[in-house]
């Protein structure tokens, strides 16, 4: 599969994505567990349908030392029981969050107040970042048919 465009051979889509990658950068610094990003990475990925990020971070999380059931369980996180109460409120919010469209009035009340029981309202934000961000990777790979299978570990780091 070849690529439709390379959107950072595009001077003004290169300009847009590098306060994208920027943002993601930033998002190193909070205290969201940085299995949990990657879990909702992940999940946001998968519910998107964009390879190059499930192949990112699949291989991000594993090499962080995170089992091969986990990762592969994540697609069906509410049946799994590898995940922390924690994690799933995440994984949960990610879904919402990149499903808008798919209920009206956004985001339920019970998701964000599941959220906020087990996150500060710094890790909150980072949250709500990560999701919007990844969201914006995926919408730009799949739209562009990014080919996967070849990421590095770090390769974007």
């Amino acid at each position: 599969m070849e690529a439709r465009m390379n959107l950072m051979a595009s001077p003004v889509a290169a300009k847009a994505f590098k306060h994208i990658v920027a943002a993601a950068h930033a998002l190193a610094d909070s205290t969201l567990p940085f299995a949990t990003r990657e879990l909702v990475n992940l999940r946001a990925s998968q519910i998107n349908g964009c390879a190059g990020c499930i192949d990112m971070h699949t291989k991000e999380l594993a090499h962080a030392g995170e089992s091969a059931v986990r990762i592969n369980l994540v697609a069906a996180w509410r049946e799994a029981k590898v995940f922390t109460e924690a994690e799933r409120a995440a994984l949960e919010l990610a879904e919402e969050g990149t499903r808008l469209a798919d209920a009206a009035g956004g985001v339920p009340d019970e998701v964000w107040e599941n959220a906020a029981k087990h996150y500060d309202e710094d890790q909150l934000a980072a949250l709500v970042t990560l999701i919007a961000v990844i969201n914006a990777f995926n919408r730009g790979n799949v739209i562009t048919q990014q080919p996967a299978g070849d990421y590095q570990v770090g390769q974007f780091s």
